[in-house]
């Protein structure tokens, strides 16, 4: 039988061994991913600290999801939902890595889905873990559901509109999916005249 308890304060669906280790994986991974994504999505596009950052991001994400699955397994019928929103957070990093990883021009499927990954994560620890913190707990459960979503959408809107823009001044020459100077050192070289 599962039942809940109280660990620390916190109310966790369980107290049996292997739902706790499950859990503590999950805890690490769901902050590694917080502080990764908040990381890259703040680093210059392109730099090795975005891009350090953006695959421990895709790294928790994907063991957030792992680990997601099995504790909504273990209740289902509590916390498919939750299940769910990992499934979202793990579908859109994969489609943002893999934009960019394909090589595509431009940012907006790469940052529209990095962005939606993170969303549908926070959205996931709010609905979970809202009604039991400070402050939280006085807000309604829709809220939970919704904020997330509402402070996201204009700053994604946002970043793909300045990664758009950015792009049509550089032209398709000197733009990063393109090839440019900063992601290809031989290329200051290879503009030279007589080259």
């Amino acid at each position: 039988m599962v039942t809940t308890s109280r660990i620390l304060g916190v109310e966790v669906g369980s107290t049996a061994p292997v739902f706790l280790a499950v859990l503590a994986v999950h805890v690490v991974a769901g902050l590694t991913a917080v502080i990764t994504g908040a990381a890259a999505a703040l680093a210059r596009k392109g730099s090795a600290r975005h891009i350090r950052a953006g695959r421990w991001y895709y790294r928790a994400i994907t063991a957030a999801f792992v680990t997601a699955t099995a504790l909504a397994a273990m209740r289902w019928v509590q916390d498919w939902y939750l299940f769910v929103l990992g499934a979202v957070a793990f579908t859109a990093a994969t489609a943002g890595y893999l934009h960019r990883r394909c090589h595509r021009p431009g940012d907006a499927g790469h940052i529209a889905g990095m962005g939606i990954a993170y969303t549908a994560m926070l959205t996931a620890f709010y609905v979970d873990n809202g009604p039991h913190l400070p402050l939280w707990d006085r807000l309604p459960v829709l809220a939970f559901w919704l904020l997330p979503a509402a402070i996201a959408a204009p700053i994604i809107t946002r970043a793909i509109i300045r990664a758009r823009n950015k792009a049509r001044l550089c032209g398709p020459e000197t733009s990063p999916a393109a090839g440019s100077t900063q992601s290809r050192p031989d290329a200051a070289r290879d503009a030279r005249p007589g080259r």
